[in-house]
């Protein structure tokens, strides 16, 4: 799992295809899933967004704007970026950005 894990923390401003990775971890797609979770905690498409959230909040401390961060480190679009943020930090990017987060 070290290489999976490893892998996505490299990776974590694409999208890195199921397949892919349990290529590179040298396992079934299902069996990865299975034994991601069991290890990580978390599916690997979960870890791969907590990972992009990491990477945003680190941008918007930078003082980066949370439209480019959102480009930066992976999402499809503010909004999609927000979703997930908010999902993940209890506030929003904008609220994280002028230092009420």
């Amino acid at each position: 799992m070290r290489s999976a894990r490893e892998y996505l923390d490299a990776r974590f401003d694409r999208n890195v295809a199921l397949e892919e990775l349990a290529d590179i971890a040298g396992l079934t797609p299902v069996y990865l899933c299975r034994v991601f979770q069991q290890e990580v905690g978390l599916p690997p498409h979960a870890y791969q967004i907590q990972r992009r959230v990491m990477h945003a909040k680190r941008l918007l401390l930078r003082g980066v704007p949370p439209g480019e961060v959102a480009i930066a480190v992976g999402f499809f679009d503010q909004s999609h970026f927000g979703r997930y943020f908010k999902r993940i930090t209890g506030v929003t990017p904008n609220r994280y950005f002028s230092g009420e987060g």
